[in-house]
This record gives structure tokens, C-alpha cells and sequence, in this order.
């Protein structure tokens, strides 16, 4: 019953996320002008990283990053030295051991795959592949929970243990479970929370 209902709850969340506009192709073959996304002033926003540059040198081992996406935020640590722990969906690792097979790019058809068989992996990837073009904002969830950040070194540490992979869930176990656990102790997710109050 409790599996059921966190599936329907997790189609629901997709669904209230998705712009069907965004499903159709363009109006007269051109591509539409896109509203820029809103950011909260208050944030510290660092520039996109570049290719084969090096980190901007404000991060710090054990940072929270957050990188906004077209429906959602994306969350990970930085390990220091240019990589950064994330989690996200991925069918691949229970479909095949091979490691440099799993580091490609991942793609749609494996994110899509990854949150419909509740498969993940936390991976460790370059600060530019993570932002994927995007400005980078910095330990920003720190206003928004009410836990004190755990120092650097162990919110790091926690992060590499967890490397590999994990079960996922876009309710209960996903990138910002990963974060918020390995940052603040407890894995907790604002985006899932905001999502589920405004249904009360």
C-alpha cells in the first residue's frame, strides 16, 4: 500500500513540474524565448564554471552547491580538487559493472529509466560537468534549514562514502536527501516539502 502510494505521489510530482509548453516543438520552427529563472536574491552566486578551468577558489571541501534546472534544483558536495559528489537517477550500474561505462554522460533515457526503477548512483564528477553550464550558487540551503552545518572535512567524507549505487526516490532519496544528510546530519528535502504542503 505504502509502495503504491509513493508511486503515485512521485507521478504527481512530475506532472506538477512539467510545462507541457515545453513538450511542443516551436511555433514556426523557432525556437520560443525561455523566462529566465527565478532567483532568490539572497543567494551567493558564483559565475558557470569553465571547461578545463580550475573551481572558482571560494570553494571549499565540503560545500553545498546548487545548480538551477529548467524543473527543479540539482544539489551536490564539493571533494575539492575540481569534483563534486552528486546523486542522481541512473539505471546503468544495475545493468553493468563497468565503470567507464557508467561515467559517460548520462543521459535522459538513464535519468528517465533510473526514476522509474528507483536506481541511482552518488558519482563523483568535474565542477563544470555538474553545473552543465550554470552559474553555481554556494551553501546557500544554509539559511533555509534550521541544522548547523557539519564541519568541511566530514560533510566530505560522508559524501565519498556513499559513492556508488543507491536506491532513489524523487520523495524520499534524491539529490537533496544526499546533500542535506551529508551537510547537516539528517536527509531532508525542501524542493519535496514544498511540493507536498501546497497539496495539504
Amino acid at each position: 500500500m505504502l509502495d503504491t502510494l509513493t508511486f503515485l505521489l512521485e507521478k504527481l510530482f512530475l506532472l506538477a513540474h512539467i510545462k507541457l509548453s515545453s513538450l511542443l516543438p516551436p511555433l514556426g520552427g523557432r525556437a520560443r524565448a525561455e523566462q529566465p529563472l527565478a532567483r532568490r536574491p539572497e543567494r551567493d552566486e558564483c559565475p558557470p564554471a569553465q571547461p578545463g578551468g580550475p573551481p572558482p577558489p571560494k570553494f571549499q571541501r565540503g560545500d553545498l552547491l546548487e545548480v538551477p534546472r529548467t524543473l527543479f534544483t540539482h544539489f551536490g558536495i564539493y571533494l575539492g580538487d575540481n569534483r563534486v559528489a552528486h546523486l542522481i537517477p541512473d539505471i546503468l550500474p544495475s545493468l553493468t559493472a563497468d565503470s567507464r561505462h557508467i561515467q559517460e554522460t548520462v543521459t535522459n533515457t538513464r535519468l528517465v529509466l533510473g526514476v522509474l526503477c528507483k536506481r541511482a548512483t552518488v558519482r563523483v564528477d568535474s565542477v563544470e560537468d555538474f553545473a552543465y553550464g550554470a552559474g553555481i550558487l554556494l551553501n546557500a540551503m544554509d539559511r533555509a534549514v534550521l541544522r548547523s552545518a557539519l564541519p568541511g572535512e566530514e560533510v566530505a567524507r560522508r559524501a565519498e562514502r556513499l559513492v556508488g549505487a543507491v536506491s532513489y526516490s524523487l520523495l524520499w532519496n534524491n539529490c537533496e536527501h544526499f546533500v542535506t544528510y551529508c551537510r547537516y546530519g539528517a536527509a531532508q528535502s525542501l524542493q519535496t516539502d514544498q511540493v507536498c504542503c501546497g497539496w495539504d
